[in-house]
């Protein structure tokens, strides 16, 4: 895993005091210091969980923590608002989805104990008897990312369920949430569109205070408030169709900066009308887990055992 150091330095000056800027916002126009960033950062990220009524007393939050840039951003952000409340509790989840040489558990397990944050670990291995270095080996890694996604969520929301958890947090910001309505346009897949917002008996709730916030912005949260950034990719990311809608957004919003924020309320638009129709879920007979039609988990599961 490639961790990289960067020296910021700026001949712009900060439009809000003249100090010496780390960021230029090319869709506000504006050139911002380190505190006028990380300011603006937080003040966004607070009245996305406000507008959206996130954070509420009892609450329990577990963080979907991977140990990388956007979770690990998350995780001290949440942390920074939430610590000194009585009233709301945070933890962390770790997925450990058993890839050689990816991600290590240890390493998030520091971090959050640094920070003072309960943590939780689960594998893919301890709880499917596999993992996807093993699916694989099996069905070769063409839909790694397919199946490594559909069990991951599954997992996450089993783990937050268990420990407690009254919302689940995602480390998901503006490019990834642009990204995913373009993905569901270009597959013409209206039932993603339109997936609702209502709870759903056996899933924990998911929050995304980074949803406004682009990605070299979370990037750069991360690196002043740890002085590093974790740049390092899942092995099979390159099988995903994630990378290829990344590269044509990317190439497409540096000439139309407000792209991204068009799909986003696209995305929440839909959702919206979604959420007006009533929908049906079912519970697995198998794993007890939410589901539609059928269980894919469990179909994942049977078509790596027989290795079909």
């Amino acid at each position: 895993m490639l961790m990289i150091k960067v020296d910021l330095i700026s001949p712009m000056r900060c439009d809000k005091c003249r100090r010496p800027a780390v960021l230029f916002q090319r869709y506000s126009g504006l050139h911002l210091c380190r505190d006028h960033f990380i300011a603006d950062f937080e003040t966004r990220a607070k009245r996305t969980i406000r507008e959206n009524r996130w954070v509420l007393p009892g609450d329990r939050i577990a963080v979907a923590f991977s140990g990388g840039k956007d979770s690990s951003a998350l995780l001290i952000f949440l942390h920074t608002l939430l610590s000194k409340r009585r009233d709301v509790s945070l933890l962390s989840i770790t997925i450990d989805e058993g890839i050689r040489g990816y991600r290590d558990p240890a390493r998030a397990r520091s971090f959050a104990g640094d920070l003072g944050v309960p943590h939780v670990t689960v594998s893919f291995q301890e709880r499917y008897g596999t993992t996807v270095d093993g699916i694989v080996e099996k069905k070769g890694d063409a839909l790694s990312c397919s199946y490594c996604g559909v069990l991951r969520r599954n997992l996450l929301n089993e783990a937050a369920r268990d420990a407690g958890a009254t919302r689940l947090a995602l480390g998901f910001n503006l490019d990834d949430e642009a990204q995913t309505v373009l993905m569901n346009v270009l597959r013409g897949d209206s039932a993603r569109l339109l997936r609702g917002t209502r709870p759903v008996p056996g899933m924990v709730p998911r929050i995304k205070p980074f949803l406004s916030i682009p990605e070299r912005e979370v990037a750069l949260y991360t690196y002043l408030q740890t002085g590093r950034i974790d740049t390092g990719r899942c092995p099979y990311s390159h099988n995903a169709l994630r990378a290829e809608v990344r590269q044509m957004l990317n190439a497409y919003a540096w000439k139309h900066p407000a792209t991204r924020f068009a799909l986003v309320n696209l995305g929440q638009e839909l959702a919206a009308l979604g959420s007006a129709s009533p929908g049906t879920v079912h519970t697995c007979t198998r794993c007890g887990e939410p589901c539609g039609t059928t269980c894919r988990s469990c179909e994942i599961l049977d078509e790596v055992r027989d290795g079909a």
